[in-house]
């Protein structure tokens, strides 16, 4: 099983910008989709974004964060990257980032299809 573990969060100001980083051991990641989940006190953990393991590694983004937040990955690093931009007071949450392994794309939205979690991140947006 691969180990992730989450850096980058912190407190910034609404329309600031934050990245995040999910660096992983113990396996390497080329053949896991990652994901990023996040999930606010008294709420759901939503997912966010997730790149997968094949096809060049397609990009899958929720509606909420479409145009603002760009992931990626470096395979050289093992690590996975969220970009946050233009960052909203409603982005505060703990960012959680997940590998499942060969998980398809039509299952990235389901933290379900993943067997590996971090232990988050913390993300606070103020206005």
């Amino acid at each position: 099983q691969v180990q992730l573990v989450e850096s980058g969060g912190g407190l910034v100001k609404a329309g600031g910008s934050l990245r995040l980083s999910c660096a992983a051991s113990g396996r390497t990641l080329s053949s896991y989709t990652v994901g990023w989940f996040r999930q606010a006190p008294g709420k759901w953990r939503d997912f966010i974004a997730a790149i997968t393991w094949s096809g060049g590694g397609s990009k899958y983004y929720a509606d909420s964060v479409k145009g603002r937040f760009t992931i990626s990955r470096d395979n050289a690093k093992n690590t996975v990257y969220l970009q946050m931009n233009s960052l909203k007071p409603e982005d505060t949450a703990e960012y959680y980032c997940a590998a499942g392994y060969r998980t398809s794309y039509s299952n990235v939205g389901r933290s379900s299809e993943y067997d590996s979690w971090g232990r988050g991140t913390q993300v606070t947006v103020s206005s």
